[in-house]
């Protein structure tokens, strides 16, 4: 009986540690990122192709916190935030008009927001390094919407290298989705001229579990 037991809990644990996907590194247990970089170099992009004219904005405002258990990234939860004001598309007539409550109304809707709700198809790149699926409600002028991201994380122990962007454990994260403005209410036509219904959004971004 005591075999029959001491096996089960053998494959038991064989099971969760087969559904568990994470890093392996020496730190372990929950972590918390913070993503806020004063230096402004995480950065997020907002990416429209016509056959007038290809449009990219760009924010180097991009702030939030995620926690999740080191050995399972399936346990990842937390919100990431843009200001609609931090967009820049290079034309500051364009600007105005985007922030403007013609378009995406920036003092009624201040913030962009994408919270997390799940993490699927893990896959490892290395024992640091891993790609997923990332399931959030991503919102926008007052409208949520689900949405789906390709992500790729990259964990960085504390070293004297990693020290030179932050204290503490680095979290690299490269993802990427796209929104349809309709589904936002939000009109494709700025200053005139269209833009894409769908519109590309990357986030390129770095947190310290140290701060």
């Amino acid at each position: 009986m005591k075999t029959i037991l001491k096996t089960s809990l053998i494959v038991l644990v064989a099971i969760t540690f087969s559904f568990a996907q994470g890093f392996k590194v020496k730190t372990s247990g929950e972590q918390t990122f913070n993503f806020e970089d004063k230096k402004g170099r995480n950065q997020a992009s907002f990416f429209s192709t016509t056959p007038l004219e290809d449009i990219t904005g760009i924010s180097n405002s991009v702030m939030g916190k995620v926690t999740f258990d080191v050995t399972d990234v399936k346990t990842l939860k937390g919100i990431i935030s843009i200001p609609v004001a931090s967009i820049d598309t290079g034309i500051e007539l364009r600007n105005e008009h985007l922030k403007s409550d013609n378009w995406m109304d920036a003092e009624s809707y201040p913030n962009l927001t994408f919270e997390i709700k799940s993490v699927s198809d893990v896959k490892t790149e290395a024992d640091n390094k891993l790609t997923a699926k990332v399931v959030g409600n991503f919102t926008a002028h007052g409208v949520t919407k689900e949405v789906v991201a390709a992500a790729t994380m990259s964990y960085l122990v504390e070293s004297e290298q990693t020290k030179q962007r932050a204290p503490g454990d680095l979290l690299g994260v490269q993802a990427s989705f796209n929104v349809n403005l309709s589904d936002y209410d939000i009109e494709n036509m700025i200053i005139g001229q269209k833009v894409a219904e769908e519109i590309k959004i990357d986030i390129n971004m770095v947190g310290s579990n140290a701060m």
